[in-house]
C-alpha cells in the first residue's frame, strides 16, 4: 500500500496571510492525521513564508504519524531537522526565491555533498529521501549518496497527464524499475491530484510515499478536508 503524506504548507501560507493563528497549523495537522493520512509533510524555506522552524517542533512533539522534513539542506535546515529528528528528511536543491520546488538533484555532481549530508542524518537515525527527476543516470548516482530512498519530482506527469498519460508516465516507469533494481526505496511528489494520483500508483512498481499538498488543499475548499483525505487514500488503495 502506498502511504499519504499530507503537505501542510498552504495552510500555514493561509494562516501567515493575516497573522494571528487561523488556521491552526498543529490542530489541521492532527486532524488530517485522524482522517487517514499516514504522514505529514513540512517544507520550511528560509524566509518562513509557510511553515516556521517553530511549527517543526510542536509538530515533532504532538503528530502520531511519520514527520517528513523537505528542503535545501543549508546550515540552519540541518541543524533543526538534526534537533528534531523527525521520521524522514527529503532534501530539495530549490533555491530561496523559488515558489515551489522545480527541480530535483543533479545526483553525479553532487554526488559527495550529498554523501556528507546523508551520513549526518543517517548516523541521527533519520531516514533519507532525495528529490530526483525520472532519469535512469540520476537514479542510479542517487544509489552511491546513501540514501534510503528517492522521491520522484512528478510535475512532468501532471503536466502531461491529460494528453497521453501512457507517454506521460513512461520515463517514471522505467525510472522505478532502475529504483526497484538498486534496492532504493521509492516515493514521489508535486502536482499530483484527484485526477492523475490513481493512474500513477497503479504504473509505477514500489511507490512506498506520495507527499500531495497544493491540490489536496485546493479540493478541500470545495470537498471538505476530511472527505478530501480520504478520497485520496481511496486512491491509492
Amino acid at each position: 500500500m502506498t502511504k499519504l503524506s499530507v503537505n501542510i504548507n498552504k495552510i500555514a501560507t493561509l494562516r501567515n496571510a493575516r497573522g494571528g493563528n487561523l488556521p491552526d497549523v498543529l490542530k489541521s495537522a492532527l486532524d488530517i492525521e485522524s482522517f487517514g493520512a499516514q504522514g505529514i509533510t513540512i517544507h520550511p524555506r528560509p524566509d518562513e513564508r509557510h511553515i516556521r522552524y517553530s511549527d517543526a517542533y510542536l509538530l515533532k512533539e504532538k503528530i502520531s504519524t511519520e514527520l517528513n522534513i523537505e528542503g535545501n539542506p543549508i546550515d540552519d535546515f540541518m541543524n533543526m531537522v538534526l534537533e528534531i529528528v523527525p521520521a524522514q528528511a527529503t532534501l530539495v536543491p530549490d533555491s530561496p526565491n523559488v515558489l515551489t520546488s522545480n527541480a530535483g538533484w543533479d545526483t553525479k555532481t553532487h554526488k559527495r555533498f550529498l554523501q556528507d549530508t546523508i551520513g549526518k542524518l543517517k548516523e541521527a537515525g533519520i531516514r533519507t529521501s532525495i528529490f530526483v527527476a525520472a532519469d535512469d543516470e540520476i537514479v542510479f548516482h542517487a544509489k552511491e549518496t546513501g540514501t534510503d530512498r528517492i522521491e520522484l519530482y512528478t510535475e512532468s506527469y501532471a503536466a502531461n497527464y491529460a494528453i497521453n498519460r501512457e507517454e506521460a508516465i513512461a520515463e517514471f516507469v522505467r525510472a522505478a524499475k532502475v529504483a526497484n533494481e538498486l534496492n532504493l526505496g521509492l516515493n514521489a511528489g508535486h502536482d499530483l491530484n484527484l485526477e492523475n494520483l490513481k493512474y500513477f500508483s497503479e504504473q509505477i512498481p514500489g511507490l512506498l510515499e506520495v507527499s500531495i499538498g497544493h491540490a489536496l488543499i485546493c479540493d478541500a475548499l470545495y470537498l471538505g478536508l476530511e472527505n478530501t483525505v480520504m478520497m485520496y487514500r481511496r486512491l491509492l488503495n
